[in-house]
């Protein structure tokens, strides 16, 4: 049976071959982006090819924005998928249900345009098959939704009135090779240009631009298929195409990304060039360029937009470049696809290693064993060198460009193999990946996703199994770290690793965005909130930044994480160690300064920090310290220091930090110990200092005139996080489930003896959950000295606890009015034992509002890190109240209850109540990145074991 085009095998019929794109020359160019006529059908059977007749009228048609997808504008609507197709697999058949777009632009050549000449129709993105009529002819068809496809049109042309139809159909056989864990959003998506081609024009050119680090010199040949003449003026250089010249140069990298303007002309075109010169190699088992190693600081980067989905627009590919480099990031994979091309011009000016992958991935075939997959069928390899090809010349002129990837997740194969020939023979001087290939017979280099830290230190050490020659390899976790809501933990100690085993190459953090769509009722929505038959949830939302492109907790730990500065401070000789941990860099184009602070009220004293600009990499210097200020009252005194931009770049702000430290100077003085006061019963109750209790359960009610909403109480329970609930393929150690079975969520506490004397108020409880024979038993003792009120907790277990604690610590509720935070600890932002590395210790204050972490789907957020005291006040200079932690603690604050948390699907289920609930933790358990990936280390477990802490509350006056 012949298939429609849409469900055959082949790339496409009646389109160019794939060339290099470039940004501009002076040969005219029309844009078609804009307005377009479209018409949406439920099928693609059955369907005429009348609209694209010359004449036909589309006035009662709606309109679409090309670029763009229709189901973002009203036309059905977004399916999200991780793994699974979301049609019955069968390839290369796809459903009859198939929604098919028909698009419709009309359009004038501008005045000028030349007559008689060749032009070129080029789409940059359609999803996921298209045909095209160009004044009522076909010029073919086209699969590969994120690549380039071209048509010879000047015969067509017309002065004006010309019509372009387009139809997109949203399945196809193309949709098998692009099951990329992401939103399936169909439409014209990219842009599309009208690009006139003189006689005499550059069809494709390929420039090759290499880097002696021995001799300091460059060596340049640009191939053309037509010739001419290529010229950088800066060196001085005129060539033949072909010709090669070296020349004394400044090298590229990420980290110093220095680009000559050069010119390629020929008899019908003039085309502007950024040459970069490098050289890209696999030497004694490393992965260098220009003769060094690289240390990946990398993320995987899905294209998104929450109003546009993939229809990124200039600005927004700058603000991811930008946003990367003020996070110390210096390497992205384009996961699971070449991106638009203009990103990659932007890695090029501002400076990023790219793994370009090429756009293929068959995930949901491991639902069948790998049953039928096109990777190894001989039928779609056709397709997959098409693939290959396009993604190859599009991108072969980037600087930035020096590993290409043939997917991801698409198992093994003969067609993968066919297209690691392909890419090698046609651009040896680039190295290759691919991830699904456990024999690295194809690849440069042994990549992993999500390995955990053991193992990666026995690849690291040369330990690991597998077959000799890959041992021979460099090691890259091409995803690690899954960055789903709260989180991921683990970071730091991934780093420690990549630092201290040269095989270890670095690794992407997954990924760079949360995929949350905006919606009117949602604020962000992720799998099936559209209706979805088949979905995953919010497994879409794994980004280190929010929708909005606001960064997470997780990318400012990360960017703590890899900064490429260490300092470390020895307090006996007051010296600072400074430790540059560029791969290329000095240290010229920072400041540094060091600043003493103290918990009181004195202002911080600050100056430079004379490190020497030219300390390369691996360098470090010790320097001498000025002698720390005297505090009142024995108050703890913090250093801290930090590197700054010291001159303006094109990826961020004078002042920028880029890498910072704080460090303990003198010890926390001991916290007084609130005692002596005698309890005073009246009726049911009982005074004792500024508290108030009731004498029959021994909770307290008010502390002054601050009546409590809910009284200190011990919580175990945590709203499970992402990574707590864990991923379905790890049944025994998905810990948020177990909880829940548990029934951590549902403690009960009973009283088992309330005790007065003469030096305060003892409590005794024991906590358990319904239908278990566990318990924590807990013994609340209060004293006061008549202005504070001590509260010490013991804390015993009973019974065989064989799942970790979520927290252990305190619990109340405050009115509603004391809102806004003060404290001395970690901040400004949340911080979790293994997701700490952003926290820094100093005073901090915000609203309680503000310290909630806005994560797509609410969960546990917020806990501020070694805090010494916090204070809840009725605004920022008001009374309130004040608790001081012995020793420091967790400090979370928030106007819902963890009940109203847990029960919210989106952000917007979640509305301000009459309380603030405080958490006073004295143990939080850590993160991890189980959500994915491996789960929490050993040493940032909570386990149920004899605990006792204290909080000593106390009223804050107005204007302390």
């Amino acid at each position: 049976m012949e298939l429609p085009h849409h469900e055959d095998v082949s790339p496409g019929t009646g389109g160019l071959a794939p060339r290099a794109w470039y940004a501009g020359s002076d040969a005219a160019v029309l844009s078609l982006n804009g307005s377009w006529r479209f018409r949406l059908s439920p099928g693609a059977h059955g369907l005429d090819e009348s609209f694209a007749a010359a004449g036909f009228d589309a006035a009662a048609w709606d309109e679409v924005v090309v670029p763009g997808h229709w189901v973002l504008q009203g036309h059905g609507a977004p399916v999200y998928t991780n793994q699974m197709y979301p049609f019955p697999v069968d390839p290369p058949r796809v459903p009859t249900q198939n929604p098919t777009g028909d698009h419709l632009r009309g359009f004038d050549l501008p005045g000028g345009w030349p007559a008689d000449e060749d032009a070129v129709l080029r789409f940059d993105g359609v999803e996921s098959c298209a045909r095209v009529w160009l004044n009522g002819t076909p010029l073919g068809d086209f699969k590969g939704s994120r690549l380039p496809h071209e048509f010879a049109v000047g015969h067509l042309l017309r002065p004006e009135g010309n019509v372009l139809a387009v139809r997109v159909h949203q399945w196809s056989s193309g949709s098998y090779l692009e099951d990329q864990d992401q939103w399936w959003l169909p439409g014209i998506f990219r842009d599309v240009t009208l690009l006139h081609r003189p006689e005499g024009a550059a069809r494709d050119f390929f420039t090759h631009a290499s880097y002696d680090h021995e001799a300091g010199t460059g060596t340049l040949r640009v191939d053309s298929d037509v010739p001419g003449r290529v010229t950088v003026p800066e060196l001085g250089v005129d060539v033949a195409t072909g010709q090669s010249v070296t020349v004394p140069v400044e090298p590229w990298s990420a980290e110093r990304p220095r680009l000559y303007d050069a010119e390629l002309a020929t008899a019908g075109e003039r085309i502007p060039l950024r040459v970069g010169f490098r050289t890209v190699a696999l030497t004694d088992g490393l992965i260098t360029v220009n003769g060094r190693p690289l240390l990946f600081r990398g993320v995987n980067r899905h294209e998104f937009h929450p109003e546009k989905g993939r229809a990124l627009d200039r600005a927004t590919m700058r603000a991811d470049v930008q946003l990367m480099k003020q996070n110390n990031i210096n390497a992205v994979r384009t996961s699971h696809y070449p991106p638009h091309p203009a990103f990659l011009d932007l890695c090029d000016e501002l400076g990023l290693w790219v793994i370009d992958e090429c756009d293929l991935e068959t995930h949901g075939f491991t639902m069948l064993g790998w049953r039928g997959n096109p990777a190894d069928d001989d039928r779609w390899t056709p397709a997959l060198l098409d693939r290959a090809a396009r993604t190859v010349e599009r991108d072969k002129n980037h600087p930035s460009v020096i590993i290409w990837s043939l997917g991801n997740e698409c198992g093994t194969g003969r067609g993968l193999r066919a297209m690691a020939a392909w890419i090698r023979d046609r651009d040896p001087d680039r190295l290759l990946h691919y991830e699904g290939d456990p024999s690295c017979q194809d690849t440069d280099m042994y990549s992993r996703m999500y390995a955990d830290h053991a193992e990666v230190e026995r690849i690291g050490r040369g330990e690991d199994e597998g077959p000799e020659a890959r041992r021979r390899l460099p090691f890259v976790l091409c995803e690690y770290g899954h960055a789903m809501g709260n989180g991921p933990g683990g970071l730091r100690e991934y780093q420690d690793l990549f630092e201290r085993y040269e095989r270890l190459q670095g690794g992407f953090i997954w990924e760079w965005i949360d995929h949350g769509l905006l919606h009117p009722a949602f604020g962000y929505a992720y799998g099936g909130d559209f209706g979805e038959e088949l979905h995953d949830g919010n497994f879409v939302c794994d980004g280190l930044c929010f929708p909005d492109r606001s960064p997470s907790p997780g990318l400012l730990d990360y960017k703590q994480v890899i900064q490429p500065v260490r300092f470390t401070y020895d307090p006996v000789s007051g010296t600072v160690s400074v430790t540059n941990l560029y791969d290329f860099a000095d240290l010229a184009e920072l400041a540094f300064e060091w600043t003493y602070l103290a918990d009181g009220p004195a202002h911080p004293v600050s100056g430079p920090l004379d490190v020497p600009p030219e300390l390369g990499p691996g360098e470090s210097v010790e320097l001498k310290l000025p002698d720390p200020p005297q505090a009142a009252g024995g108050a703890e005194i913090r250093l801290h220091v930090s590197a700054m931009v010291c001159e303006e770049t094109n990826w961020t702000s004078l002042d920028h930090v880029v890498a910072r430290a704080d460090f303990a100077v003198t010890p926390r003085p001991p916290v007084p110990v609130a005692t002596g006061e005698r309890p005073r019963r009246s009726g049911y109750d009982v005074a004792l200092g500024p508290g108030r209790f009731d004498a029959r359960t021994g909770e307290l009610r008010a502390l002054a005139d601050v009546t409590l909403t809910a009284a200190p109480r011990l919580e175990v329970w945590r709203v499970p996080t992402d990574n707590d609930d864990g991923a379905p393929w790890q049944p025994d150690t998905r810990y948020g489930p177990l909880w829940r079975k548990l029934g951590l969520d549902r403690m009960q506490h009973r009283l088992d003896g309330v005790e007065s004397d003469a030096d305060g108020l003892t409590v005794r409880t024991r906590v358990a959950p319904a239908a278990r024979d566990l318990a924590l038993r807990t013994v609340y003792r209060w004293t006061s000295d008549g202005t504070a009120l001590r509260l010490a907790v013991a804390v015993t277990p009973e019974g065989d606890w064989e799942v970790p604690l979520p927290r252990l610590g305190i619990r109340l509720g405050l009115p509603a009015a004391l809102g806004y935070a003060h404290w001395f600890g970690g901040g400004p932002g949340e911080a979790y034992p293994d997701t700490g590395s952003a926290s820094c210790v100093s005073r901090w204050n915000m609203d309680v509002g503000r310290m909630q972490t806005p994560y797509v789907r609410p969960q546990e957020n917020g806990a501020r890190a070694d805090v010494r005291w916090a204070e809840l006040r009725d605004g920022f200079d008001g009374a309130g109240v004040r608790i001081v932690g012995d020793p420091e603690f967790w400090f979370s604050a928030r106007r819902w209850s963890d009940a109203e948390l847990d029960a919210a699907a989106h952000r917007t289920d979640l509305k301000p109540g009459p309380a603030v609930w405080v958490h006073l933790d004295h143990g939080q358990r850590g993160i991890g990145s189980q959500s994915c990936g491996p789960g929490v280390l050993s040493q940032h477990e909570l386990h149920a074991e004899p605990a006792e802490f204290t909080f000593t509350f106390a009223m804050a006056g107005r204007g302390r």
